[in-house]
């Protein structure tokens, strides 16, 4: 039975198991999915109530709270217990492509070549943590929302402002990707 949990699980038993939280949610307490109200919710319970966009009831929410940090001790435990000490699996042809840029290290889900104290100092590194950082903090905010809740919420609730970001998500991603990063990792 361990041995199912420690594998990836296929995504025609994982997406419906995701897209089952809708339904879910909707049920148990008519509650929307996303993570990045969450921290919303964080600076109203932290910061005075004189900064108006932080003047509500965020103890009606609280359950998202637990949420969000049942996801970050799930995936603690799962990082301590179930995943596979070895490489992580990349397709050979990204490993030929990334072996270019120098990012040869898969020991970790993200290359540490990458993402570390050390590479913060560079221009490179700093464009992927902090500008990076700042760019998806933005674009949360600009879009009213993360891509857990416009794709997995909005979509399946057919809201019309989420099938757009999304398309946009998508857009973006592949955006960077293709162009952008493979730009950035050349500096």
């Amino acid at each position: 039975m361990l041995e199912i949990i420690k594998e990836p699980w296929p995504w025609y038993i994982a997406g419906p198991l995701i897209g089952l939280t809708v339904p879910a949610l909707l049920i148990l307490g008519n509650k929307s999915f996303g993570i990045s109200s969450s921290l919303r919710h964080i600076c109203a319970a932290c910061i005075p109530a004189n900064v108006n966009f932080f003047k509500y009831d965020w103890k009606k929410e609280s359950w998202n709270l637990f949420f969000v940090l049942g996801i970050f001790f799930g995936g603690m435990i799962a990082s301590y217990f179930l995943i596979n000490p070895g490489e992580i699996s990349v397709n050979p042809k990204l490993k030929a492509e990334l072996a270019t840029y120098g990012i040869t290290d898969y020991s970790n889900l993200v290359p540490t070549q990458l993402m570390n104290f050390e590479s913060l100092l560079t221009l490179k590194g700093f464009l992927l943590i902090v500008v990076g950082g700042f760019l998806v903090g933005f674009g949360t905010r600009y879009a009213g929302g993360c891509t857990s809740g416009h794709s997995i919420m909005g979509v399946s609730n057919l809201q019309w402002p989420s099938l757009v970001a999304t398309i946009c998500f998508m857009a973006g991603g592949f955006l960077m990707a293709n162009v952008i990063l493979p730009i950035i990792l050349s500096l």
